[in-house]
């Protein structure tokens, strides 16, 4: 928390859809981010069904589809699973 702090990214939490993704830009924006991102729909649905937490790395092939899913972490992020997934999709 001192972090975000310090980087001027604290918000209140938002009250519909356009204020979530007025704070997720200006997340964006501040932490230099330079990565694609998306926010889930207000309702939360894509974090319910991905079990997102308490964290989760997900592998997406081209095709959208989930090709990798790590167990819940941080202890159950494998990275040479998540790397063995990667050389496979790229092939």
């Amino acid at each position: 928390m001192e972090s975000n702090l310090k980087d001027k990214v604290v918000f209140a939490s938002p009250k519909d859809e356009e204020e979530r993704a007025l704070v997720a830009g200006a997340c964006i924006s501040k932490l230099g981010i330079h990565i694609p991102a998306v926010i889930d729909e207000f309702g939360n649905s894509t974090e319910q069904a991905y079990t997102g937490w308490p964290d989760r790395l997900y592998l997406i092939d081209t095709q959208g589809r989930v090709v990798y899913k790590a167990k819940p972490g941080p202890f159950g992020f494998k990275a040479d699973d998540l790397s063995a997934a990667i050389a496979k999709s790229l092939n």
